[in-house]
């Protein structure tokens, strides 16, 4: 397939009438569209205002597309505990499947190739077989909990590392490498210390498997550990061996000076969750500093349930537009400095190599968008255009690994009404055996 368009093929690589040539799974050639057109002129040809790379969702908890909407307005913890952690213990196995269709074709359909994904403690595999099914590229992992959490999803340590490893055998590498492992405790707050240290014994023993996590992301989090082992967050996930170039790590909004040293010696990867950050009011993550240290920094939009929505274009304006505030310096976070958080970074953050670049050689994640819009005209600056101005619903065209997964509004071999009623169905059950209010109701 030759598709051509304006080719943003990375952070720094704009090609004005350019084309991507796909062969199988990887891309072959971008240059100069009719210089292509020449070259292969038995392709199928695509065109789009404007071609990208699939965007990375470097931390997103599809599950929890259930209750986008019911837990807005609250704190932290008060959001987890009294909402989110009851909707998850209540989620049967179809419940789970119609969560996790319901958030990979938002994210589809939205740009996104590629997600990190924290999952729930049950049921983990019905959201593997909807990654397998629905064409995403994704590293999964089933949640570890092993104290201080709610009946239902609390576990014993020793079943909890055993269906881990059990998962890891059936699932890491599956659709051709397409889906991947992530041995996911939630946080310290929620995690023994075997728990933990038993996480990082799995991952060295399984090749590629990485480790996925939430730190330092709240105050009161970060108090709570602290209480518990007489160590701030990252240094205690530090001795236990959750940090390392192996380890991404969720939010880092609280840091001190120590902690960012030993995510720049570890080389741990950070996800930035800037609408998250904002709508818990937990703070703001000290991105250009880590970037300034050499830190691998992503980007992920967290759950519906405090975003809302797993927009990624809205998740790089967010995270530009905070760090300029922040700083009160318009030049911090740039627009190619955000998109390589989202692209190139989110490759890292998830653990796929040849990803995040339209370069020959990498895998042939791309996505068409449409600039046929008002808000769109004049585009003098398609790179900008991108960060600053696009939406989700801009995206007319997925490709992953070479598979046209979306096309013209459409996901291709999946119904995407049939799981919107499935997903509504199962989410006011869910939620009123977990006993939380769904909000205001016509």
């Amino acid at each position: 397939m030759l598709i051509a368009g304006t080719v943003v093929a990375g952070p720094d690589t704009v090609i004005p009438d350019g084309a991507v040539v796909v062969e199988g799974s990887e891309i072959v050639a971008v240059g100069d569209g009719d210089d292509l057109q020449a070259q292969y002129p038995d392709h199928e040809r695509r065109e789009h205002d404007l071609v990208a790379p699939g965007l990375v969702g470097g931390h997103v908890h599809s599950v929890q597309s259930l209750g986008r909407g019911v837990a807005d307005d609250t704190a932290l913890l008060d959001w987890l505990f009294d909402a989110v952690l009851p909707m998850e213990a209540a989620m049967d196995a179809e419940a789970t499947r119609a969560a996790a269709e319901l958030g990979y074709l938002e994210c589809l359909e939205s740009g996104t190739t590629t997600v990190l994904d924290h999952l729930s403690v049950n049921h983990a595999a019905e959201a593997f077989e909807a990654a397998v099914d629905t064409g995403i590229r994704g590293r999964l992992g089933k949640v570890l909990m092993d104290k201080e959490s709610p009946e239902g999803l609390i576990e014993e340590t020793d079943a909890a590392l055993a269906e881990t490893e059990s998962l890891i055998r059936e699932y890491h590498g599956a659709a051709d490498g397409r889906v991947r492992y992530a041995v996911t405790p939630r946080f310290a707050v929620s995690c023994t210390e075997e728990c933990l240290r038993g996480c990082r014994e799995i991952v060295d023993r399984h090749d590629g498997v990485r480790i996925h996590t939430h730190a330092s992301e709240n105050a009161d989090e970060i108090a709570a550990v602290e209480t518990d082992t007489g160590m701030r967050n990252v240094l205690w996930l530090d001795e236990v061996g959750i940090t390392g170039p192996d380890v991404t790590l969720a939010h880092c909004v609280h840091t001190d000076e120590a902690e960012r040293e030993v995510l720049a010696d570890t080389d741990t990867v950070v996800t930035h969750c800037p609408s998250s950050n904002m709508k818990l009011a937990s703070g703001i993550a000290p991105i250009q500093d880590y970037l300034d240290r050499g830190i691998t920094v992503a980007l992920g939009n967290d759950g519906p349930p405090c975003n809302n929505t797993l927009d990624p274009f809205t998740e790089m304006r967010q995270a530009s537009l905070l760090g300029k505030v922040d700083a009160l310096d318009p030049t911090r976070l740039p627009a190619e400095t955000v998109l390589e958080m989202a692209t190139v970074n989110g490759a890292r953050a998830a653990g796929f190599e040849r990803l995040g670049k339209l370069e020959p050689g990498y895998r042939a994640d791309v996505i068409g968008l449409t600039t046929d819009k008002t808000r769109a005209t004049p585009l003098h600056d398609p790179l900008s255009h991108l960060v600053y101005a696009t939406h989700g619903d801009d995206v007319e065209f997925t490709m992953v690994d070479g598979d046209v997964v979306y096309d013209d509004g459409e996901h291709v071999g999946i119904d995407a009404a049939a799981v919107r009623a499935r997903a509504t169905r199962h989410a006011e059950r869910v939620l009123d055996e977990a006993g939380v209010e769904r909000g205001f109701e016509a």
